[in-house]
């Protein structure tokens, strides 16, 4: 059998399934702006699967496919290889907007890779990528999220250090906006600094902060929560200065988060998440604003810690004190802003 290098929680489908809950508030109307698909040894999240968790209970309406390094062509230049995953993710979803898989559609905004390292190259990258995806490409990500310790991995390919205060890194992200694309930036708390720098040399630029910023509690930070928690409250404090910014609030299920749920005998319920999570998330809404903040799955990631429906009922718990409209921003219209996701 394939062997994986995956720094991801492997997923068991019997554990979660130890863990069922009625759905909350199922007329809700749902923009998932964060997921993947790939297809890898010991791991697949395609179509199929993608479907079933969004089928789950909760009203989803649309998702949002973000960069995974899958399929991407096997021939001709190497940054040209990403088109192949645009291609892939926009095929997905053509198969949703069929009707065939129900009324969702999957994949109806796509956020590509490329290597914006390029600088002023990076345009004929994204003219490549903008008709592979069928007018649904809507942004970029590089893999940015770097730190020293061994113990501290989310990506199965560790890119390099300081890759978001290179200038060339910084130039090809201030290309974005001509193309009418966003910047998503997945960094942990220990990098905020350097997002910081890149939001001021890219006014122009509307980035989001993937994954609530990433406060770490592995590694070197495995006994510092309270620690981490204040030095990540900072840096997300000076980001919400920038108009330009705004966050995702999710992807807590990763190792490197330091939660360990996915230890216990029986997968977490709502509660157990909501109480672990209300106070990033709580001070997010307040730094931020329901505008500029939008809930996340981040599967099939975070789908080793808990499943899709357990997940949402979680947010929706968090926020049963918001008024109708911040509820609205956070689970369905921020997303729909930032992503022009079309749900007609």
């Amino acid at each position: 059998m394939a062997t994986s290098n995956s720094p991801h929680i492997p997923i068991r489908a019997d554990w979660l399934a130890t863990r069922c809950e009625d759905i909350l508030w199922p007329e809700l109307p749902i923009i998932d702006p964060h997921h993947h698909l790939w297809d890898r040894p010991g791991s697949r999240y395609l179509l199929d699967e993608l479907n079933a968790d969004i089928s789950s209970g909760h009203k989803v309406e649309a998702t949002v496919f973000v960069q995974s390094r899958s399929m991407y062509k096997q021939a001709g230049e190497e940054r040209y290889k990403p088109v192949g995953e645009v291609e892939f993710a926009n095929g997905v979803a053509a198969c949703f907007a069929s009707g065939l898989y129900g009324p969702r559609r999957g994949c109806a905004g796509i956020v590509a890779c490329a290597d914006l390292t390029l600088g002023a190259e990076v345009d004929a990258v994204i003219e490549r990528l903008l008709p592979a995806g069928g007018g649904r490409l809507r942004g970029i990500r590089n893999s940015t999220a770097w730190h020293a310790h061994p113990e501290v991995r989310s990506n199965p390919i560790q890119p390099p250090a300081g890759l978001l205060a290179d200038p060339r890194f910084q130039a090809g992200a201030k290309r974005l906006s001509r193309h009418g694309l966003s910047l998503d930036v997945w960094a942990y708390h220990t990098q905020l600094p350097e997002v910081l720098e890149l939001a001021w040399a890219c006014p122009d630029v509307s980035i989001i902060v993937d994954h609530i910023g990433g406060p770490l509690g592995v590694g070197p930070y495995a006994d510092m929560r309270d620690e981490v928690f204040q030095d990540w409250k900072s840096g997300m404090r000076d980001l919400s200065a920038l108009p330009n910014v705004s966050v995702k609030l999710g992807g807590m299920g990763m190792k490197i988060s330091g939660h360990r749920h996915h230890e216990l005998d029986v997968a977490p319920s709502s509660d157990a998440l909501a109480a672990d999570w209300r106070p990033y998330i709580e001070t997010l809404i307040d730094l931020y604003g329901t505008r500029r903040c939008m809930f996340e799955s981040n599967f099939p990631v975070d789908k080793g810690m808990y499943s899709y429906h357990v997940l949402w009922n979680a947010f929706k718990k968090i926020c049963r004190g918001c008024s109708p409209q911040e509820i609205a921003d956070l689970f369905h219209d921020t997303a729909q802003r930032t992503y022009a996701v079309d749900i007609s």
